[in-house]
């Protein structure tokens, strides 16, 4: 992942991964501790699994992103 950077004082392009980031470190990051960097790379990439597939979310009115797009087919 690369953090992108916008223009001085525009902060819109990047509000999405700036949150993205926050919940990672206070759900994952600062939660764990990691032995070396390889154990960090896996842990990133279940924690990003985890939260692409399921995290419950308010938003999506308590389900999981899978679940949402599942129930969003039927209909």
């Amino acid at each position: 992942m690369k953090q992108s950077m916008s223009r001085k004082g525009n902060c819109f392009d990047n509000a999405a991964m700036e949150s993205f980031f926050g919940t990672l470190k206070a759900e994952y990051f600062h939660l764990t501790d990691f032995e070396d960097v390889d154990a960090l790379r896996v842990g990133l990439k279940g924690y990003i699994d985890y939260y692409n597939r399921h995290r419950i979310k308010s938003k999506l009115g308590g389900l999981s992103p899978v679940e949402y797009r599942m129930r969003a087919g039927k209909n």
